[in-house]
């Protein structure tokens, strides 16, 4: 082989190695595809926790999300019992949905 074919060739393997880890990196470690999470924040913060501690009757807000998957904000509240309770949100702080956040304990099980 050429010397110049050589060249040409590591430089578009190299370009090619270079894009695959620009995506692999632009798309983060998480496999959800989700983007980043961005916190609530302000006023809607206040509000957002309003309603969501409205809705578990206590508790209090470990997390916050503007833009969440599932509905326009997501309020995480850690219960007294340490169980946790994701309240789903409207762009008015109108409950849409809550659910408990399970882990899964028995994945591996039988």
């Amino acid at each position: 082989m050429k010397r110049s074919t050589k060249i040409i060739a590591g430089t578009a393997f190299a370009a090619a190695v270079a894009a695959g880890a620009g995506v692999a990196a632009a798309g983060g470690s998480d496999d959800s595809g989700e983007g980043p999470d961005v916190p609530i924040t302000g006023d809607a913060l206040e509000q957002a926790e309003r309603a969501a501690l409205a809705e578990t009757g206590g508790g209090r807000v470990t997390g916050t999300e503007v833009g969440d998957e599932e509905s326009y904000y997501e309020v995480e509240v850690t219960l007294d019992d340490g169980s946790q309770v994701d309240v789903q949100l409207d762009e008015d702080f109108a409950v849409v949905g809550s659910d408990a956040d399970v882990e899964d304990d028995d994945a591996g099980a039988d």
